[in-house]
């Protein structure tokens, strides 16, 4: 293996197949969608290069405006909560043996489902004369909410439900990530809290966060580059709307990409949402800090 690894040719035979799928698949596109961020693309014609019209255009698109802080709070909702729930849930499922299986898999199940068959699922349940509606008006209550159509508020009521359903959908994916590192914790260190009188809480703030933050800072990566492209669970339970209230990004560019063909300022949404990308991800990297330990 040792001369394996010192043989460049064999290194670059191992590496090329992966570098060849990187570049077709992933850098190349990136490159073109830089480029028609900086043109007049309609798809059907040559693309005309106009600068950074596309970029300034986007200041003064108030459904921009609407989806970007859409996108900011799903983004901050789905990090936090992830995080919290994520991390009950794997302490709790740790530390009881009974069922540990079975809740597992029923918490994870949401994350293998199609969002897109969950989302009409959704929509159906929240639907206005379907769903918890008909229960609540069988129940007496006269005007039940309007859980996907209401408009008022800052975050309206639709994207907070959106937000909750994700939670639901993806937590199961947090909580598998944390009950990894956390069963890779040696339980000899435990045993010594105990002896030396911590409680059960005291054992977990000074024993397993820290040597689970690696595994944190993972997991708030995945969760804010997943939130931030999110489309698939808004697009089938309100397809933005109403009146674009529910758009984030991803759903602001497939509009102005495949309903109107304004390839490149969609193209310049794409890229604002990829430097949204790298940044909240450094911006993860730089606040958690990670060290290493012996487990």
């Amino acid at each position: 293996m040792d001369k394996m690894l010192r043989n460049k040719v064999s290194i670059i035979i191992f590496m090329l197949p992966a570098f060849i799928l990187f570049t077709l698949v992933l850098f190349i596109p990136i490159v073109q969608s830089v480029y028609y961020s900086f043109c007049d693309y309609k798809g059907m014609t040559d693309p005309v290069f106009i600068g950074f019209d596309n970029y300034t255009a986007l200041f003064s698109d108030k459904t921009f405006g609407i989806a970007f802080k859409n996108s900011m709070f799903f983004l901050v909702f789905s990090c936090v909560s992830q995080l919290i729930v994520g991390l009950f849930y794997a302490v709790l499922l740790t530390n009881i043996k009974a069922g540990r299986n079975l809740f597992k898999n029923i918490i994870y199940l949401p994350c293998v489902l199609s969002s897109a068959a969950l989302g009409l699922l959704w929509m159906f349940i929240f639907s206005p004369k379907l769903g918890i509606n008909q229960l609540l008006e069988g129940m007496g209550i006269e005007e039940p909410p309007l859980w996907l159509m209401d408009t008022k508020g800052f975050i309206t009521l639709p994207m907070w439900i959106i937000a909750f359903v994700a939670l639901w959908q993806y937590v199961g994916q947090s909580m598998m990530l944390y009950m990894a590192q956390i069963s890779g914790i040696n339980k000899s260190l435990y045993e010594a809290s105990y002896i030396d009188g911590c409680t059960k809480f005291q054992t977990f703030r000074h024993i397993t966060l820290p040597l689970i933050r690696p595994m944190v800072a993972t997991a708030l990566s995945l969760n804010a580059i997943g939130s931030l492209k999110f489309f698939d669970l808004i697009f089938n339970m309100t397809e933005g709307g109403p009146n674009h209230k529910t758009e984030v990004l991803a759903t602001h560019l497939y509009q102005q990409g495949f309903k109107y063909f304004k390839y490149g300022y969609a193209s310049a949404i794409g890229v604002v949402l990829l430097v949204l990308c790298l940044i909240v991800t450094l911006f993860i990297n730089k606040v958690v800090k990670t060290e290493q330990y012996e487990m």
